[in-house]
């Protein structure tokens, strides 16, 4: 853990000076007692009513950027003595995982808890909420006046002076087509397919959102078709977020919705809209849901990481990349259901074969013993090589505390012990794997009698299957790559 250290004085007279020193060394005896790093220590001498403290600035800042883990103060007051500056303290520890501790027990974050903390930030809520109820009147006000109040407007229009205006590149045009082939039978998702092999931009590319995808989609579709400005009517009011604190979003009631007709040109023709939106109704009442096959979840593409979408006019599995998106996104990677069964079924029952020979069984087993006991010795010394270095770690800062090395040169000689400690830790948990391993051949006996139990009726069932295969991948020409639960070693 790395601590962020707050310390406030409220003045440089000699006695707070004291104080300054006295909070200091409690800092260093706490962390040094929970075997954490000290990754700065920020002080101000001011009154702790103001937020424009420096150093307290400059923590948040790094909070935000998130170069420690834990904020330590002596008490709440030496962070914050009013509302707004308790929610930031507060948005820090839900937001941005800092965790916030006191040394006089009233918060600590860790351990969930926040007894006076929970107090500064109702105070600063309650304000918020307020602004927020103010806010929203007037946005409120505005959309009954027929003025679009939100942030991003529908595509295929622009805002100008606060109402909606059809834009003059082809998105209207865009608009007119999805509703067009869906009224014409085609899905919303071979509608989004086409768009994006015609590498047409998505509402989010056109409003210049980052991180804008270039793929259209099912829900962006059903978005447009669903959404009544297209008619010329200002529907506003629609949802709303849950509270102050929070960016979820709620559905209004339709009677409670801001709704002003003819505020605009439109794009669709109402009768176009209706007829759409009876369609969306019908399709969802008669569409089933796709069914489950055997290797749905298992079965993934492996270069797109997508998973497998089975299609039985091919007896098979395709990447589900390519089936929503086309060739441009991926190719199809079919493989058919029956050889997954049948090399699956194979590999299994050459193990059942093997493992059913009493000295394969006494050879693996002494194998598997051999080979704990070294990954075992290999683990004890990584451990012992931890140990030296977090009692290094804790001398430190002793010699930070006594002023034999500066804060930077601190910094730095812990980042470095910090780098072997992951290395260290890297090598550890790939001995824990390495063991795990050896006492999954351990129990050898117990797995042959599961692999015949599942083998009576020579079937690959979903059982089976979950139970023995981690994951399949499918290459590009149809090669299954068959991940197992479990392996067999070479025996020497």
């Amino acid at each position: 853990m790395r601590c962020a250290i707050y310390i406030r004085v409220s003045t440089d007279k000699e006695e707070q000076k004291a104080s300054l020193k006295y909070q200091k060394e409690l800092f260093y005896r706490y962390v040094q007692e929970q075997g954490w790093d000290i990754y700065e220590i920020y002080v101000d001498v001011q009154t702790g009513t103001t937020a424009k403290r420096k150093n307290l600035q400059k923590m948040i800042e790094d909070a935000h950027e998130k170069k420690f883990d834990i904020i330590l103060a002596k008490e709440l007051s030496r962070l914050a003595r009013n509302g707004e500056l308790s929610y930031k303290i507060k948005n820090l520890c839900e937001n941005q995982g800092i965790h916030i501790i006191t040394l006089d027990n009233a918060i600590n974050t860790l351990t969930g808890n926040t007894n006076m903390f929970g107090l500064y930030a109702w105070m600063y809520e309650q304000e918020s909420q307020n602004t927020s109820n103010r806010v929203k009147e007037t946005l409120r006000t505005r959309a009954i006046k027929g003025l679009f109040k939100g942030s991003i407007p529908p595509y295929g229009y622009e805002v100008i002076e606060g109402r909606l205006h059809i834009r003059s590149d082809n998105t209207p045009s865009i608009v007119k087509r999805i509703f067009d082939e869906y009224l014409a039978g085609s899905g919303r998702e071979s509608i989004a397919r086409r768009l994006y092999n015609e590498d047409i931009p998505t509402p989010a590319d056109v409003a210049g959102e980052i991180n804008a995808g270039d793929k259209w989609n099912d829900s962006t579709i059903k978005l447009i078709l669903t959404n009544p400005h297209y008619v010329g009517d200002l529907v506003q009011n629609r949802s709303t977020t849950v509270s102050v604190t929070s960016k979820k979003r709620k559905q209004v009631e339709q009677e409670n919705q801001i709704i002003v007709k003819n505020t605009h040109e439109p794009i669709i023709s109402r009768d176009v809209f209706d007829a759409v939106q009876h369609q969306l109704k019908i399709r969802t009442k008669y569409i089933t849901a796709p069914k489950k096959h055997l290797f749905t979840n298992i079965l993934y593409c492996s270069d797109c990481g997508k998973g497998m979408w089975y299609r039985s006019n091919r007896n098979g599995y395709i990447c589900g990349n390519y089936a929503r998106h086309g060739k441009k996104a991926c190719s199809s990677h079919s493989i058919k259901e029956d050889l997954l069964k049948d090399t699956a079924l194979t590999d299994i029952q050459t193990l059942v074969k093997e493992i059913h020979q009493e000295h394969y069984v006494k050879q693996l087993e002494a194998q598997s013993k051999a080979s704990k006991q070294s990954l075992q010795q290999q683990l004890d010394k990584i451990e012992k090589q931890i140990n030296i270095i977090k009692d290094r770690k804790r001398k430190y800062i002793n010699m930070l505390a006594g002023e034999l090395i500066t804060q930077e040169e601190y910094r730095e000689i812990v980042e470095s012990n910090n780098i072997e400690i992951k290395e260290l830790a890297d090598k550890k948990n790939d001995l824990l794997t390495a063991i795990e391993s050896e006492q999954t051949v351990d129990n050898i006996k117990q797995l042959k009698q599961e692999l015949l139990h599942f083998l009576n009726f020579n079937e690959l069932t979903p059982e089976t299957l979950h139970r023995l295969i981690n994951r399949i991948e499918v290459k590009a020409d149809g090669t299954p790559i068959i991940h197992y639960r479990f392996s067999i070693p070479k025996i020497q």
